[in-house]
């Protein structure tokens, strides 16, 4: 079939969320993707900070088909091999405690908030606790991450949400500060905004933070869906600050294509909250999707990932600079390691230049209103960044 064959197959079978482009992509290899009529287009958005790896990697493909082979799914009514070995790996990458496998970012947020809850009720009995979030976040599209969400834009068609959350400014310890009473369980945020345009926390909120929380008891969430998983030259973002989330969420990178998510938990988070019968998933933690956390997590170390993306950071964080000097469309950079957002001066708008983009065979996506992104495969070289700037030049 041709393109218009399938977008139009599409339109008339799926329901229409999703404003898509217009290309009907094929195959992957590498950091390219190639549409059903072979155009190549440089991928830097890496299906929104997903295939970390790049496309069509042999030794993540084998351990892949090595375990369908073996056994795909049995429920969490047994115990399976890859979640034993995923999970201690997942642990000890993060240095916390206890994992929970999740089929996507969305419900790891979920089960975060449930953790919040379940520990200040152990505490005082009481079902009426506060989750502090922060204003121009996004935590996923399910009722109680939407709840976090601090965008109105999401979340009024679907009102009531879930009560009990509070709103503070991203890097503003007072307003923080201002929010916090005795019902106060939680306080969430992104380590860097993502769809909120790309900032990054600022290390005296997030030590502020955490002091908040330690005198109060209240347990600190961070949202790692997008910025963990070596996307800034750390395993998890967090930890180049130090400071160490009570529960942390991961996904989008954790499977490199396949869809798992986690929500990981300090010892002291572990011991006090979700029990048996508290929680639960049917597809969660699965043989298939731990193999994949699994191979990524030895690759991740096998092929010092973290090293490479430090390294590639400095050079793309040159170009990019220097594209902003030289471009009337451009204001500034913004980000963090392999997670970059170009800010558009006003007047311009971002889709037109990621359309442009397309056309030129590049791949990039917006963040919030203003704001080119780039969250590309964690292994392109220098070669790959100047085809980038080269592309993206072209199209301003």
């Amino acid at each position: 079939m041709e393109s218009k064959q399938y977008i139009d197959q599409c339109e008339e079978y799926i329901l229409h969320t999703y404003n898509r482009f217009q290309i009907v992509l094929e195959k992957g290899n590498g950091v390219y993707l190639y549409d059903v009529n072979g155009k190549e287009y440089l991928d830097f958005a890496a299906g929104i900070a997903v295939f970390a790896l790049g496309y069509n990697d042999k030794e993540y493909n084998d351990a892949l088909k090595g375990q369908i082979d073996k056994l795909i799914h049995t429920s969490n009514l047994f115990y399976n091999v890859p979640a034993a070995k995923a999970s201690k790996k997942l642990a000890e990458a993060s240095g916390l405690s206890k994992v929970f496998f999740t089929n996507s970012g969305t419900e790891a947020i979920e089960g975060a908030i449930k953790v919040a809850r379940k520990y200040a009720y152990n505490k005082d009995g009481k079902t009426d606790h506060e989750i502090i979030a922060m204003n121009h976040s996004f935590h996923g599209r399910s009722l109680g991450a939407l709840s976090v969400t601090g965008n109105t834009k999401y979340q009024e068609p679907f009102k009531p949400l879930i009560g009990g959350i509070k709103f503070a400014d991203f890097n503003d310890l007072e307003s923080v500060k201002a929010q916090i009473n005795e019902k106060t369980c939680a306080i969430i945020m992104e380590t860097v905004q993502g769809e909120g345009g790309l900032y990054p926390v600022e290390p005296e909120f997030l030590k502020g933070v955490k002091a908040l929380c330690e005198e109060n008891d209240i347990l600190l969430i961070l949202d790692e869906i997008q910025c963990g998983m070596g996307r800034t030259g750390y395993q998890f973002a967090w930890q180049e600050y130090g400071v160490e989330p009570d529960v942390m969420t991961c996904a989008k990178a954790l499977g490199c294509g396949v869809p798992v998510g986690a929500f990981v938990l300090n010892e002291k988070t572990a011991k006090a909250s979700l029990v048996a019968g508290d929680h639960g998933t049917t597809y969660g933690g699965n043989p298939f999707a731990c193999a994949a956390v699994d191979k990524v997590l030895d690759i991740f170390e096998e092929r010092k990932i973290l090293h490479h993306v430090k390294e590639i950071s400095e050079y793309l964080e040159k170009k990019l600079d220097e594209l902003v000097e030289k471009s009337e469309c451009l204001s500034m950079r913004r980000g963090k390691g392999l997670m970059q957002g170009l800010v558009v001066k006003d007047g311009v708008k971002p889709g037109d230049i990621v359309n442009k983009a397309l056309d030129n065979g590049l791949i990039v996506i917006t963040a919030g209103s203003n704001v080119v992104r780039m969250v590309p495969p964690l292994v392109i070289t220098k070669e790959h960044v100047d085809e980038m700037i080269e592309k993206l030049q072209n199209c301003l």
